[in-house]
């Protein structure tokens, strides 16, 4: 399991994702990391569920300083996938802002208050349950 923080500045890209060989997986995580540091997200993080979940292939967690925050950066992404293409996406949460998920099928992004985010620490449940499958397997 992979589990890597993105850390800012990041360069900004010079070509699509889809142009250097990244898969339509991929490119779609690139693009919601892309809109969510547009956003202003914190402490952006995706860990690395292929071949070890059916749930998705990655999961994107990100922090928001309040609700209202976290509310806009989910309707930005929203949008943001919608215009490029990726329709079917469901979210909940979208009315209280303490927590919002939403499911892009490969790719499943937690909004987090940081209070929510310590509270559930959904790295360190994903890394738990990731390590202790693999070592059964």
């Amino acid at each position: 399991m992979t589990i890597s923080p993105i850390t800012r500045p990041r360069p900004r890209r010079k070509s699509p994702p889809a142009k250097r060989g990244l898969s339509p997986t991929q490119t779609l995580l690139a693009l919601a990391e892309k809109i969510l540091e547009d956003g202003k997200a914190e402490d952006l993080v995706a860990i690395d569920l292929q071949g070890k979940s059916d749930i998705a292939d990655y999961l994107l967690i990100a922090t928001g300083r309040s609700q209202r925050q976290i509310m806009a950066l989910a309707q930005h992404l929203l949008d943001g996938l919608k215009a490029a293409g990726h329709g079917k996406l469901a979210a909940e949460g979208m009315r209280h802002g303490e927590w919002v998920l939403i499911d892009a099928g490969d790719v499943i992004v937690h909004l987090f208050r940081p209070e929510a985010r310590a509270y559930y620490n959904l790295e360190k449940m994903w890394g738990e349950a990731l390590s202790e499958a693999v070592g059964h397997a």
